[in-house]
């Protein structure tokens, strides 16, 4: 899920045309369990709080289905806060709304009197934000001293990412099925033992029989894909790797993933990071079967840029078509290490929606490049320690949802 922060300003043009707060959703008992988490309930007055929030706040994707995984996801990173004694204060949560708010230029006091006449409870923004910095706090002091980053590993990353030469990679990939509890369980075993493979053939062995990309046909190889294109997390842990190894485990939506150095190669042409990308998703109903596939080879016949995909939607519901402008970092894994690979108008048809009835026809607009004559040792430093430490949180959030019992009411 995207960090909602960059999610203000259309917020913000939502609430304001709202006239009155939008109907309740029915049910018999809004305070209802809808699941439990180990010990701790959700219940039904707090998920349609969170759809509702995320409707002003016009998340992409399944509302119902994002709204109540992120409530599970809160629920694990209290009960972890609680285990390791980490408490969050009401300064600290009026500081997180105020640096919410922030952002659109107003206090915190008028982004949540905006909230209410969208429907939303302050409290419910208060349990997002606390939710957050409790686990902020936890991955700093869990995963901090392993996060940390030499001297060499700047020279390298300034050397791979420079104005005055660039650099690309050989890859290959394995994505280990994980879209319940027990898949997920499974694929961080064998993550794990993955993840220790030090050869080439081993690794694509080891996708041949395991990985449910596409690529797994061909052992998980990938084309040369420049450094700059890849994914922050992936990036990160690829620039210390010599060949032959592979990346810890990276968790992507109902996914681990696991990728491979085979090789690096200085280009010598001008290189630069993406800091933004912008992309189009045209979804084909029916899931990834012969007859959708066809499909998708016909529409990418017809269409060289995404301005070709309105007409191939037209007519069509609004949602079977969706293009988004998004900071790399806010970009879903799965999705960001497929737009690694493109260029320009190029498509992907690797992907399908989180349930599966859905084939993602996923096409490559542009980058925004960032390219810095003047490079902060300091800056780099601190992006590739913020890089190693979302990957830390995401894997140990993983673990917490595998070893905990979920029952759904």
């Amino acid at each position: 899920m995207p960090d909602l922060r960059v999610l203000i300003f259309p917020l913000l043009a939502a609430v304001i045309a709202v006239s009155a707060p939008p109907a309740a959703f029915a049910q018999d008992n809004p305070f209802a369990p809808v699941v439990r988490v180990n010990d701790r309930v959700v219940t039904q007055y707090e998920v349609n709080q969170r759809i509702l929030f995320l409707e002003l706040l016009r998340a992409p994707g399944n509302i119902q289905e994002e709204a109540l995984d992120r409530l599970i996801e809160e629920r694990l990173q209290l009960q972890a806060a609680d285990q390791f004694g980490v408490t969050v204060s009401d300064e600290q949560i009026e500081a997180g709304i105020d640096e919410f708010a922030g952002r659109a230029d107003l206090t915190g006091e008028q982004f949540l009197e905006l909230l209410g006449r969208g429907g939303v409870d302050p409290e419910t923004m208060r349990d997002f934000v606390r939710a957050g910095v409790a686990w902020r706090n936890i991955v700093q002091g869990r995963f901090g001293p392993r996060a940390q980053v030499g001297e060499a590993e700047i020279d390298r990353a300034l050397e791979l990412a420079s104005s005055t030469g660039g650099a690309r990679v050989l890859i290959s990939e394995i994505f280990l099925p994980a879209n319940t509890p027990a898949a997920q369980a499974a694929a961080q075993r064998r993550a794990a033992e993955i993840s220790q493979i030090t050869t080439i053939p081993a690794f694509a062995a080891a996708a041949r029989r395991y990985s449910a990309a596409p690529s797994r046909g061909r052992g998980g190889r990938q084309d040369w894909i420049p450094v700059g294109n890849l994914p922050p997390a992936v990036r990160a842990q690829v620039l210390t790797l010599a060949p032959g190894e592979v990346t810890d485990p990276i968790p992507v939506p109902n996914a681990i993933a696991l990728f491979q150095l085979r090789a690096i190669e200085e280009t010598g042409a001008a290189g630069a990071e993406a800091i933004s990308i912008e992309f189009a998703r045209f979804f084909i109903p029916g899931g990834r079967t012969e007859g959708t596939l066809a499909e998708a080879r016909k529409i990418a016949a017809e269409v060289d840029t995404c301005d070709d995909l309105y007409g191939v939607a037209k007519g069509l519901p609004e949602e079977r078509l969706l293009r988004d402008v998004l900071p790399v970092e806010e970009i879903s894994g799965d999705i960001a290490v497929e737009l690694a690979k493109l260029d320009e108008g190029e498509v992907s048809t690797a992907l399908t929606t989180g349930d599966g009835q859905a084939l993602v026809f996923l096409m490559l607009c542009g980058r925004t490049l960032a390219i810095s004559e003047d490079v902060d040792r300091e800056v780099v430093r601190q992006n590739l320690i913020n890089q190693r430490l979302q990957s830390y949180a995401q894997g140990y959030l993983s673990e917490l949802r595998a070893d905990a019992i979920i029952r759904y009411q």
